[in-house]
């Protein structure tokens, strides 16, 4: 369907690991902070050509919102589908970064935008699943297991999504989740799970416990921190 291509970021971007690893910030030595530098550090994204035009929106509103949040510059080649994401401001962070670039894929992946601006908040994540890892590399096997996802009339990722808090995504051979830590593993879970083979109420009932216990967790963190 497509790839996703490795992000670069400029050797001179203190803090950052490079190459293939360069999708996440390294920590630091103490007391020095990781930075980005404008016209040097940049990030690359390639994405489906079908997408480019969901990514820049209607008069450039959506891209240009997205650059207001993560304070980046982001630039589409339309014509490729390659995506240079870049510092627009020394204020600029590698998270501010990584959440720009999280946004593009995950318009990559199929979200809409509405749906992929919530990875923009500092505890949401984005976990792909390549069905293709585990399913046999045949358009049959692929077709039936994205309907196992997806269920009929799409009530399976329904379910799946309002069971874990989460959006789910299946979009080509992938399957992107969007939510918090917790709740986008547990959905994670729950989907292979479903590709396994394993009966959807099977499935919802290991969603239904798991998500009690995260729920439960969550709020005795939350009462803790409030005294």
């Amino acid at each position: 369907m497509f790839s996703m291509e490795k992000d670069v970021f400029d050797e001179k971007s203190s803090g950052i690991q490079q190459g293939s690893e360069a999708n996440r910030p390294t920590v630091a030595p103490m007391g020095i902070r990781p930075y980005v530098i404008p016209g040097v550090t940049k990030l690359y994204v390639k994405i489906p050509l079908d997408r480019v035009g969901v990514l820049i929106g209607k008069h450039g509103e959506v891209l240009k919102t997205v650059m207001e949040r993560t304070k980046t510059k982001i630039t589409v080649d339309s014509t490729n589908g390659i995506v240079v994401i870049e510092p627009a401001t020394p204020a600029t962070t590698p998270l501010d970064l990584m959440k720009a670039q999280d946004f593009v894929k995950a318009i990559a992946y199929g979200f809409s935008p509405d749906r992929a601006m919530r990875v923009l908040d500092e505890d949401q994540v984005l976990i792909v699943i390549d069905l293709k890892q585990y399913v046999k590399p045949s358009p049959n096997h692929l077709t039936r297991v994205k309907g196992r996802i997806i269920g009929e009339g799409g009530r399976a990722r329904k379910n799946l999504e309002e069971l874990t808090g989460t959006y789910i995504s299946v979009y080509g051979d992938y399957v992107a989740i969007i939510g918090d830590y917790e709740s986008a593993n547990a959905a994670r879970e729950a989907i292979l799970m479903l590709i396994e083979g394993r009966q959807h109420s099977t499935v919802y009932r290991y969603l239904d416990r798991v998500m009690t216990q995260i729920k439960r967790r969550q709020r005795f963190e939350y009462w803790t921190k409030s005294f």
